[in-house]
């Protein structure tokens, strides 16, 4: 549930409904096209108070949540069997309920479930089509986690393949300041020490991976973001600075994010983990069963591993939607121990960036 006792910037009620209208329009507007006889690929976003899943006369009815006022609840209605039934449905925050039928009519017609935490975080990825592991994937997980030298050619060609994709990242959406220029320099070199070393211990790896994503986000330092409306903001979050949130004391944390890009980039994330988790299982991985990302029981560890390559995809996604549209403070939602928050409806179009 959206934490309303918490103190939120003095929005006049005209102007949180009308951003809400404007994110609203904004995601009608990414929903892609479809052929008629394809399966619906496109994720059913739902975020707000009162939503639900529920069946009534063995379809599934959806309804939307509410965000602002006037705002009409809207309903989407799926018959078994249809090709227009979304193949996954995100609940980002919010509240309301989901029947046990729900839960089983997802699972019989495969469709995958995940819940996303105003925070950025995974609560929860029911996969429509359960989990069936593939002996032979999972095994070959277990021989590289066993074998030391395979397990770091693995890691290995898994942080060349995010440097790489960084580096189109750092050419093409950040400015060309000198501190880009050096994280491009480290991102090259980097890149060459890879192709060139034989490496003997993890740590040397991670050493890599660690200094260029720091020169990495060092380069977005002073982005601009752009903003529109009477209504102030902190004055720290008119352009980039740190990835790391300032709401979380000394300690370099990313959750909890401080600054608005940050927010974005946790709740994008996100929804990219929980993709795929949702391929790997359908693909007969074990989830938690990690090769670079070890040491995290219950967590999804190997998915922590795959989804370092696709980090980058999703700055680059972020940072083009922030270069092309203004935001207001109405958009976000500042608690009183510092953390930013995003509003529902912006939440929802950071999600379908991701998606």
């Amino acid at each position: 549930m959206f934490e309303t006792a918490n103190f939120q910037p003095d929005h006049s009620a005209d102007e949180w409904a009308a951003r809400g209208d404007n994110w609203l329009v904004e995601a009608s507007k990414m929903t892609p096209p479809r052929k008629r006889r394809e399966r619906n690929s496109t994720p059913l976003i739902i975020t707000g108070q009162s939503a639900s899943l529920r069946i009534e006369n063995g379809a599934l009815v959806v309804r939307d949540g509410f965000t602002h006022y006037p705002q009409k609840q809207e309903t989407h209605c799926f018959f078994p069997g249809s090709r227009d039934i979304p193949q996954r449905i995100l609940l980002l925050d919010g509240s309301g309920s989901l029947s046990f039928d729900a839960l089983s009519w997802l699972g019989e017609q495969g469709v995958a479930l995940v819940r996303v935490k105003w925070s950025g975080e995974v609560a929860i990825v029911a996969s429509g089509t359960g989990y069936a592991a593939d002996p032979a994937k999972v095994e070959w997980q277990r021989e590289m986690n066993a074998d030391h030298a395979r397990r770091l050619a693995y890691v290995a060609d898994l942080i060349r393949r995010k440097l790489v994709a960084s580096l189109d990242v750092l050419t093409r959406h950040i400015p060309q300041t000198p501190k880009c220029a050096v994280a491009v320099e480290y991102h090259y070199k980097a890149i060459e020490r890879l192709d060139q070393s034989d490496f003997s211990e993890m740590s040397d790896l991670r050493g890599i991976e660690g200094h260029c994503a720091s020169a990495y986000f060092r380069a977005w330092q002073g982005l601009p973001i752009t903003w529109t409306g009477r209504r102030a903001v902190p004055d720290e979050w008119r352009t980039y600075d740190i990835r790391s949130s300032m709401a979380n004391g000394i300690k370099p944390i990313n959750r909890y994010a401080s600054h608005p890009v940050n927010a974005m980039l946790n709740y994008a994330y996100a929804v990219k983990q929980a993709q795929l988790q949702i391929q790997a299982i359908a693909d007969g991985y074990d989830p938690t069963i990690g090769i670079l990302h070890q040491g995290r029981r219950g967590k999804p560890a190997y998915i922590f591993d795959i989804i370092e390559p696709e980090r980058p995809k999703v700055d680059a996604a972020i940072l083009a939607f922030i270069a092309s549209r203004s935001f207001s403070a109405a958009d976000f939602i500042l608690r009183k121990d510092g953390v930013c928050r995003l509003s529902p409806q912006l939440a929802r179009v950071v999600a379908m960036l991701a998606a």
